[in-house]
């Protein structure tokens, strides 16, 4: 392997000839062999956002030259085309506070830029890096990248998700099944009101993650080192903010308070929060659909999904939930992401908070893993889901709570006793109400009807 010596306050390091980063970087590769967890690829764009914007306030504050924004703004794009990501290879086990990222960052442009310049005008630090600092870049791209994130990918999937359910609420209307609750038979209900219950969950969790995003649009750009600005021009942090708001269709804006935003990650505890509460709603929507689909002869069965795929290596014919089974191991994770972000987050030591990168990483999968999961479950469950109106027939049919519609005929008391004495003697309801002497035939008809049980 060719290679170059690249120098820095500590001496001089050998780096891979062909590569665009330079010691820090390199220093970084060779300090920090540990796991196989690299930086988000989001959270890079979103630092390549962030680069192009603090040159373009750089350049208004006649901090840079025009040549020099040029080569920086043409690099950052590029980077966030999708170009050179292979130039930034550090892990997410490194210094807490993502300094080595952030210089990972400034090297590539700087050499990048110099390359397109055709000489050398950038500098990692004095030029790619003015007006900034590690403690306040890394927080502000990592806002960024959720911000981004959250809104151009995960938001319209749940908008995917509630559209499928309204549409299965009016194919099924005025289906009757019976409810349960604890696990056992309960009065009945409409399938499209259950339906309808999922869709609330996800419209709400919509809900709650937009509201958590108004303290995520608040960033750290103009706190530099410690939160006091140094080295940093006043009113850095406005236009920085304004260029990234109108390249991003998202309202960002100054953190009110600088010290607030490099040693809090509350911000990112309260959106983990939101994603988890999400989470939460997939687990108990996923559930629900898999008892309900279980069988096809022995479960439940009121409900058929798509057989996409065989379920079992040794049972013939097997075909299982695995949709279900993807989204409910998906908020297993988001779960235990969100309470490695809250311990994190805790660790806010005096100015700075150095577990950024872990904080990073576990919000950039929690939010990828909800939007694929959520849009797989859409489209290769949810999509097909279909009634078996026959069982849901049988098991409204057999259910002994439609006892409850006789409380107010019969009385609490005896509405208990009859259940019980169908369950125990293996009747039905009607069979039980009889032989007990409690109701005519007639009146017992007239009363048990499943559909005056339901309410809106």
């Amino acid at each position: 392997m060719k290679t170059r010596i690249e120098s820095d306050c500590l001496g001089q390091v050998k780096v891979d000839a062909s590569k665009y980063w330079k010691s820090q970087t390199q220093r970084s590769l060779e300090n920090f062999k540990i796991g196989n967890e690299l930086m988000p690829i989001s959270i890079i764009k979103s630092f390549a956002l962030l680069k192009e914007s603090c040159a373009q306030a750089n350049l208004h504050f006649n901090k840079i030259t025009n040549e020099q924004c040029d080569a920086i703004v043409y690099v950052c794009q590029q980077i966030q085309n999708g170009k050179y990501l292979d130039q930034f290879p550090l892990h997410v086990w490194q210094t807490g506070s993502g300094t080595q990222s952030n210089m990972n960052l400034n090297e590539v442009i700087s050499m990048l830029g110099n390359e397109y310049a055709k000489k050398e005008i950038l500098h990692p630090n004095d030029t790619v890096n003015k007006s900034q600092s590690s403690n306040d870049t890394f927080p502000a791209a990592l806002h960024i990248m959720v911000a981004t994130k959250i809104t151009n990918e995960l938001l319209p999937v749940i908008d995917e998700v509630i559209s499928v359910l309204l549409r299965l609420e009016k194919e099924n209307e005025g289906i009757i099944k019976i409810g349960r609750t604890h696990l056992q038979d309960a009065t009945p209900l409409y399938l499209s009101q259950e339906l309808s219950g999922y869709r609330s969950m996800l419209e709400h969790n919509k809900q709650q993650i937009l509201a958590s995003l108004e303290f995520v649009y608040e960033l750290a750009c103009g706190a530099t080192a410690v939160g006091t600005g140094i080295n940093c021009p006043k009113g850095f942090d406005e236009v920085v903010d304004q260029i990234i708001k109108e390249k991003t269709n998202i309202p960002f804006c100054p953190d009110p308070n600088k010290f607030h935003a490099l040693t809090s990650k509350d911000a990112c505890v309260f959106v983990s929060g939101a994603l988890k509460a999400l989470a939460a709603n997939c687990m108990k929507i996923a559930n629900d659909i898999r008892w309900l689909a279980s069988g096809p002869r022995c479960g439940i069965g009121e409900i058929e999904i798509p057989a996409n795929e065989p379920g079992s290596s040794i049972m013939p014919g097997k075909v299982n939930p695995t949709q279900c089974e993807a989204l409910t191991m998906v908020a297993v994770q988001v779960m235990g992401n969100d309470n490695a972000i809250g311990i994190a987050a805790s660790q806010g030591n005096f100015e700075l908070n150095v577990f950024m990168p872990l904080i990073a990483y576990n919000l950039d999968q929690s939010i990828q893993l909800l939007t694929d999961a959520l849009h797989s479950f859409a489209i290769h469950c949810l999509d097909g889901l279909k009634p078996n109106k026959k069982i849901i027939e049988e098991n409204l049919k057999n259910s002994l709570m439609l006892v409850t519609c006789l409380n107010p005929v019969i009385g609490y008391e005896k509405a208990g006793q009859a259940s019980q004495y169908a369950f125990n003697h293996g009747l039905t309801l009607k069979q039980a109400i009889l032989e007990l002497n409690l109701l005519t035939e007639e009146e017992f008809d007239e009363y048990v009807k499943p559909e005056k049980m339901i309410t809106i």
